[in-house]
């Protein structure tokens, strides 16, 4: 571990190299002949045989696709590898912000050569911009954006090599993070912040909240700072996000672990505390050394702080003065994104996964009905979670979380959601990623990014993982994206039906299921499906966090990028790329649908401008002004 720079692991390496898996296990010996073993080209995963796994009728062939109209409004590009951002031709783009970049007048001037000043840390615009949400308010445009970690190379003075060296330097990182909520407007020369708006905030890791809901005030929620269980500081980790039918914002916490070290290597833990240390991942080294200078990440001293964390957080981007709130009702685990539906009955329904290999797919449905002008807290706490069980069959059921079918109370089931889907049996799933439901069809998507572990490896519970039918490949890659529709068109029902709107591959390396499913070709190759948003029309936006080295198995692949997909006709076809190294994540639209604003995160080279690397926000438009897609 210690030959290992931690600033340059993701989060799963970081907890695969921490918390390894067993070297020989059950599964080992099949992996080398899974694939034909299984017979992927002439099962359920039969690509261009009309098998029910793909949706018969769905995904037509290539041909048949290119004989059939596009419903896209731009020609698709090529995959590229260098440092730039490219669009369709007729289409443009802008910056709109960047790491560094003020939110208020008094933080002009900020230095990127050693981060800047902590004084200003909470006046800038964050690092590693992710998902956001757009809102329209009594006149005026606000957006809402994740910042998911930071970036302790540039973030902080090279001499340190991106290690904290001080507890200003800690605080620093913390104000990095987390939710910049602000006003823009669009002039002449494109989208910009209105700087010092009333409307402009930064949310971080020492911002107050309120917790509500089944878990607030359990004993596992109180520290010496919050004996009550009901209050804590701040939110991390930020992934992917949503937005509620009443108009707030709601922020994801995902992989909090790794924030988390003890200074007492041999502290020992209550029981149920130590499982759920094991089962999420904390162990006693951080990977940014806060424990060091910050005793609320040192879990030898407050061994429940991270219990407060992982959580779904809403946050009124209208009112700038309110508090935050985390809803335990939505269960605790690794959140990637939260996705907002109404249920026929207009009970609300949130659809989320757990990013991390070998866990659960979720729903919430709420008791109560939401009613436009009416309560709402309750509608995101008062209901019953659901874990998704997917059957060879193609079709599935949402288990629900509860303490007769877990044997677990109902706390212990939002504190430790992951055991309860263990217990309930779930389908253990390749990194469910963002969730998606259509607005002109009552069907949900969800990103089932890549697993190197599927088939190979338990997951951190223990969990079967051998290949199923939504996740049918070992070792898997490329990731693919699985689709459900809800009994009775009812996303409140607990059948659904499913098939697997795309499997990524390349069809130029392999001849097998990794060449991918029937819509996958040399022309739209992709892998490691990501951010996924649906646009007015139904169309299906795609993100990539993938693989970028363009070699061997991703020879073709180009940077990571987004695009768009049909569900009528299965076409799939690239919109847009990013600079090599970086993630493009995050897409939210104005209020006139005729700008799309678009994450770049963590980019590789010097983008944007030639300097040190700025994770950024972009706007992209048509020339001609139209509405954008």
């Amino acid at each position: 571990m210690k030959d290992v720079d931690p600033t340059t692991l993701s989060a799963d390496d970081w907890d695969e190299l921490h918390f390894p898996r067993p070297e020989e296990n059950d599964f080992d010996r099949v992996v080398e002949s899974a694939i034909s073993r299984r017979g992927f080209l002439s099962g359920v995963v039969a690509f261009g045989s009309g098998a029910a796994a793909m949706g018969a009728g769905l995904l037509t062939s290539t041909s048949a696709q290119a004989q059939s109209a596009s419903r896209f409004a731009f020609t698709p590009i090529a995959a590229q590898t260098g440092g730039a951002v490219h669009v369709p031709e007729g289409y443009e783009w802008k910056m709109l912000m960047r790491w560094g970049d003020p939110l208020f007048a008094d933080a002009d001037g900020y230095d990127l050569t050693d981060g800047g000043p902590v004084e200003k840390s909470d006046r800038i615009f964050g690092e590693n911009t992710d998902g956001m949400e757009t809102f329209a308010f009594q006149g005026h445009e606000l957006i809402a954006i994740n910042h998911e970690y930071p970036n302790g190379k540039i973030n902080l003075p090279a001499s340190q090599e991106g290690v904290p060296a001080s507890a200003g330097d800690v605080l620093k990182l913390q104000n990095l993070q987390g939710v910049t909520v602000m006003e823009i407007t669009e002039g002449p020369e494109g989208w910009s912040v209105v700087k010092d708006s009333p409307f402009n905030r930064r949310i971080h890791h020492n911002t107050p909240m309120n917790i509500v809901g089944p878990a607030a005030g359990h004993d596992l929620l109180k520290t010496e700072a919050d004996p009550t269980g009901t209050t804590s500081l701040g939110t991390m980790n930020n992934c992917g996000a949503g937005k509620t039918p009443w108009g707030t914002y709601l922020t994801c916490e995902e992989n909090f672990n790794g924030y988390f070290g003890s200074s007492d290597e041999n502290a020992s833990y209550d029981q149920k505390v130590a499982e759920g240390f094991k089962r999420y991942g904390l162990r006693a080294e951080s990977w940014n050394g806060y424990e060091l200078f910050d005793p609320r990440f040192d879990t030898s001293k407050n061994p429940n702080e991270p219990h407060r964390l992982g959580w779904i957080v809403e946050i009124d981007p209208t009112q700038p003065d309110s508090t935050p709130v985390k809803h335990t009702g939505l269960g605790r685990f690794k959140h990637e994104n939260a996705e907002v539906t109404l249920a026929a009955d207009g009970r609300v329904v949130v659809y989320m996964g757990d990013d991390e290999r070998g866990e659960y797919l979720y729903k919430f449905v709420s008791n109560g009905s939401y009613q436009p002008g009416g309560e709402t807290e309750s509608l995101l706490n008062d209901g019953t979670l659901y874990v998704a069980k997917f059957n060879d069959d193609m079709t599935g059921a949402w288990l629900p979380l509860t303490p007769e079918a877990t044997g677990m109370e109902a706390a212990d089931i939002s504190i430790f959601t992951r055991m309860a889907a263990s217990a309930a049996g779930g389908t253990t799933m390749d990194r469910p990623e963002w969730v998606a439901s259509s607005p002109v069809a009552v069907e949900a998507y969800c990103c089932l990014t890549n697993n190197k572990n599927r088939g190979v490896k338990p997951n951190a519970g223990g969990d079967d993982t051998s290949a199923n039918a939504p996740n049918p490949r070992e070792a898997n890659k490329y990731g693919q994206i699985v689709r459900w529709r809800p009994v009775n068109d009812d996303h409140a029902a607990e059948g659904f039906d499913w098939d697997l709107y795309v499997m990524a591959g390349n069809p130029t390396v392999h001849s097998d299921a990794r060449a991918g499913s029937a819509n996958v070709n040399e022309g739209n190759l992709f892998n490691s499906p990501d951010g996924m948003v649906i646009d007015s029309t139904g169309l299906i936006w795609i993100q990539t966090d993938g693989n970028d080295d363009n070699e061997e198995d991703f020879a073709g692949n180009g940077n990571n990028q987004m695009l768009v997909g049909d569900p009528v006709t299965g076409e799939i076809a690239r919109f847009m790329t990013g600079p090599n190294g970086c993630e493009v994540t995050g897409l939210a639209w104005s209020s006139d649908l005729r700008t799309m604003f678009v994450g770049i995160q963590h980019p590789g080279s010097n983008w944007p401008d030639g300097g040190t690397p700025r994770s950024s926000v972009i706007a992209i438009k048509r020339a001609d002004n139209g509405l954008v897609g």
